[in-house]
């Protein structure tokens, strides 16, 4: 089985490592196929004040929060994702025994990308308007030769979302959705995204299932904060991926549970 993981920057933040969700994917990479994509939004927000350079987030009409990339934007981020919060998670995961490797989209033209020239965004005043495109990119294509080599090696990738743009510039790329084109690329059996909730909440309560056709209907009361995990599984499910599962890494075997089907939400057509 193939299973494309995508895991918050904090679940490994801090002193407090995640030992549960460490040792569970241990065991899962002994028995599957496991490619990693990490996130870390909020260190390179950390970072780049430390730096003086204050972010900026815009907000789609659809209800996306973004950050806004210009080029010292995009250095940053390339330096934190890349950089700090990829070589953090994999010496953490090797201190566990597992074999890792890191990568960002640069390493052996693993993420290309287009600039997107403009983007669509809601101002303060509830205004659409266009604004230049900056260093986000939208992904065209997945290196998937390189993620086989590794994986029929035992050794499980671990990415960060910068991906090389057509001028071999860094473009800030969304992790929910480089997860989704990861794991479509490799055929992925599941994708798993691991969040800090239990799963998709409707009034309060975990939705166990939810299928493809019927999520337009529910982003409204679903809300902007999972809309974006929501799209990029569907995405993933019409690219021919099995399932996708949203649900909490904080808990005791999470991969495992979500992939047997005893937590989380499971997305599927």
């Amino acid at each position: 089985m193939r299973v494309t993981v995508k895991m918050g920057g904090d679940l490994l933040k801090g002193e407090d490592i995640n030992t549960a969700l460490i040792e569970d994917l241990k065991a899962l990479t002994k028995e599957h196929g496991i490619v990693l994509v990490h996130g870390g939004g909020d260190l390179v927000t950390e970072m780049a004040k430390r730096l003086g350079k204050e972010q900026v987030f815009v907000m789609s009409p659809e209800g996306f929060k973004s950050r806004y990339t210009d080029r010292e934007t995009a250095e940053i981020y390339a330096m934190v994702m890349a950089g700090h919060i990829n070589t953090k998670i994999v010496g953490t995961l090797q201190s566990f025994g597992i074999n890792v490797m890191g990568l960002s989209g640069f390493d052996g033209g693993l993420i290309r990308a287009e600039r997107k020239q403009r983007l669509v965004v809601v101002d303060k005043q509830g205004q659409k308007r266009a604004i230049e495109g900056g260093y986000t990119g939208r992904i065209t294509s997945v290196n998937s030769d390189l993620l086989e080599v590794l994986l029929k090696q035992g050794i499980t990738p671990v990415i960060s979302p910068l991906a090389m743009g057509l001028q071999y510039e860094p473009l800030n790329v969304d992790g929910d959705r480089t997860t989704a084109a990861v794991a479509k690329a490799i055929k992925a059996d599941a994708i798993i995204y691991l969040t800090d909730v239990e799963g998709v909440l409707l009034d309060g309560k975990v939705v166990p299932k939810m299928g493809a056709l019927e999520v337009e209907g529910l982003l409204e009361k679903i809300g902007p904060g999972m809309s974006t995990k929501i799209h990029a599984a569907v995405d993933a499910i019409k690219g021919g991926v099995g399932k996708a599962i949203i649900t909490s890494g904080f808990t005791e075997n999470p991969l495992r549970n979500a992939l047997e089907g005893r937590c989380g939400t499971v997305v599927s057509l």
